[in-house]
């Protein structure tokens, strides 16, 4: 099968990407692994996680639409309160992660509405579900890739001019002999103040099956399912930073790295509309049911939910006895990580403290329908850290350190193909590192970061573009890796249109301007206003 663009992987990088070179006009084919599109907000489960002034910039126009789109399909299809379908920035979850926290079923349904028409008109075919296990090269190209069906194991072979790796380990890096990196890099490398002596390329952020719950209430309710196998090993783990057991109330507090503990407190009578999430002001993380809420029962007519619906996603649930990329036992790992999430679950019914005194929450429910799985974890793990491309230009922490820039601010990327902003937020890994949690002023994505040092037509869509293993801690977001996936496809776009090569983009003055233009032209904003870092 041929394509002017083939996007391997159809994450919110993916999906952008396939979006951008839709709307110029170019044909598509677009895989993914899993039953559901949309990556990190559908099949890991996982509400966005965004900066303060989301409601107002430092995302691109698409994106806006998107999270526009979910807050209409709630208006149209759930009976809200009048007064929360009269709230402008409704959050659906009224989480504390986040202005938007909500079901991911609703995000796949909008997801797949922008991508309607062109599927419709035949520009674009999705594949699911295939994955990539080969790929073919010419020197400094690619000249195809072979994708394999999850269930039948049939093959197919795939060619395009420009080839994007939106997966979410950089799938394609080693299949087409890209060079890349995993893991810490070196100080003596790249001068960060947070980076080791040593190059660590094994030494990777946790990776975390999520699942959400709801609570039935009444007296002899119990929806404990059966223990798991290791339960008694998860039980009693302790990691040596952690305070106290993994499975317990307390865990080390991100910014400050003290021990610190958290409450739960199962459907709390509290005002949806009165919550106020800013990342800037608080983690959010307090009380861990309300901290990624997708459901707030009380902005729905009553009857609606019996209970508000949780996601879990907390620190109890990283898993980081060893990492998943590129190593033989990566399936044992994964194995262990939803063992884990089943042992937190059964923890919660059976053991957590409760604030009466009591032990165990037996009222808590799997709600597998939400994540659409049959076990009720999420279809895929939330992937932190991918393996990332040695491109042209590396971002790295002392580019946007509030430590290191002050009021300076980012460094001004002349390149520049978007913005984001987060804190450099880096769960424990697998060498036992704690968090690392860095202030970083708002910053700019440079083209640069997204041209690999040799390869010439493939380009990065997801958290593989050149990012250290301390500055991806901020990159890989919702928003930013959606404003990379669109900036991608727009480039390879670009490219077939003026018969140029991305290289000669970034590096002749003329052909940047004008790709940035036509960047601007499609919403997608290259510089922040006067706002300062967090």
């Amino acid at each position: 099968m041929h394509t002017d663009v083939l996007v391997i992987g159809g994450g919110l990088g993916g999906v952008a990407a396939a979006l951008a070179a839709l709307r110029a006009g170019r044909s598509v084919i677009m895989t993914e692994e899993f039953d559901w599109l949309g990556g990190q907000l559908t099949s890991q489960a996982v509400p966005p996680d965004e900066h303060t002034w989301v409601e107002q910039f430092g995302v691109t126009a698409s994106y806006r639409a998107l999270r526009d789109g979910i807050r209409d399909y709630y208006r149209r299809h759930y009976p809200l309160t009048e007064a929360s379908r009269a709230a402008a920035h409704l959050n659906p979850g009224a989480g504390y992660v986040s202005k938007l926290c909500h079901e991911p079923r609703v995000a796949l349904a909008v997801l797949e509405a922008m991508l309607a028409p062109y599927r419709a008109g035949r520009r674009l075919q999705v594949l699911q579900p295939y994955r990539p296990v080969a790929a073919d090269t010419y020197g400094d190209r690619v000249s195809a890739v072979t994708v394999q069906h999850r269930d039948t194991e049939e093959r197919l072979t795939l060619t395009a001019p420009y080839i994007l790796d939106a997966t979410e380990t950089g799938e394609l890096l080693p299949l087409t002999g890209t060079e890349y990196v995993t893991g810490f890099e070196a100080q003596s490398e790249t001068g960060e103040p947070s980076a080791p002596a040593e190059a660590q390329p094994l030494n990777m952020q946790a990776v975390s099956y999520c699942f959400a719950v709801d609570h039935v209430d009444g007296d002899g309710v119990d929806m404990v399912g059966d223990k798991p196998a290791n339960y008694a090993f998860w039980r009693n783990y302790q990691p040596s930073f952690w305070g106290d057991r993994l499975l317990s109330w307390t865990a080390p507090n991100p910014r400050t790295l003290e021990s610190s503990r958290r409450t739960f407190t199962p459907n709390p009578d509290d005002d949806p509309l009165a919550v106020v999430a800013d990342q800037r002001r608080t983690g959010g993380d307090t009380n861990l049911w309300t901290f990624r809420r997708i459901a707030a029962r009380r902005h729905f007519v009553p009857g609606t939910y019996a209970s508000d619906i949780c996601l879990v996603n907390w620190p109890m649930i990283d898993y980081f006895e060893g990492p998943v990329i590129d190593v033989p036992d990566a399936a044992k790992h994964l194995a262990a990580a939803r063992e884990l999430s089943h042992s937190v679950l059964y923890w919660l019914q059976t053991e957590a403290p409760r604030p009466d005194g009591g032990t165990g929450f037996p009222g808590l429910r799997l709600r597998k329908d939400v994540v659409g799985s049959a076990d009720g974890l999420a279809q895929a793990p939330y992937i932190r850290e991918s393996r990332r491309i040695k491109a042209e230009y590396t971002v790295v922490e002392q580019d946007l350190s509030v430590a290191v820039r002050g009021e300076r601010g980012a460094v001004e990327y002349d390149d520049s193909v978007g913005v984001g902003m987060y804190r450099i937020d880096l769960h424990p890994s697998t060498g036992g590192d704690n968090y690392i949690d860095v202030a970083s002023s708002p910053f700019r994505i440079p083209l640069g970061a997204l041209l690999p040092e040799r390869v010439e037509n493939l380009l990065p869509a997801n958290k593989n573009l050149g990012t250290t293993h301390i500055t991806n801690g901020c990159y890989r977001l919702h928003p930013v890796e959606w404003n990379i996936g669109e900036s991608a496809g727009a480039l390879a776009a670009y490219c077939l249109d003026r018969g140029v090569a991305p290289r000669a983009v970034r590096n002749t003055p003329a052909l940047l301007a004008e790709f940035q233009d036509r960047l601007v032209a499609q919403g997608i904003e290259l510089a922040w206003p006067a706002v300062a870092g967090y």
